[in-house]
């Protein structure tokens, strides 16, 4: 799915996603022993890329509240730069 064709879809689904997403970063820092083929995109950098992408989709007053921006850049750093 193109990043373009990810942004035209409802909300919801763009919610949904994101959760997904962070689930499966989770699981990737634990269980899932830093494997990429644990995650939706496949590819850590790629991950954190959607997330953000998916997280920046929504406006002020519809910004997830379960996953603070602040929790993003902490993925990226634990799965990126370590």
């Amino acid at each position: 799915m193109e990043y373009k064709d990810i942004l035209q879809t409802e909300s919801k689904f763009r919610y949904q996603l994101l959760s997904r997403l962070q689930g499966d970063c989770d699981y990737y820092l634990g269980y899932g022993d830093r494997s990429k083929k644990r995650l939706w995109a496949g590819d850590e950098e790629e991950q954190i890329k959607v997330m953000k992408i998916l997280w920046e989709s929504f406006s002020i007053d519809d910004k997830p509240e379960w996953i603070p921006w602040c929790d993003i850049l902490d993925y990226e750093y634990k799965m990126i730069q370590i």
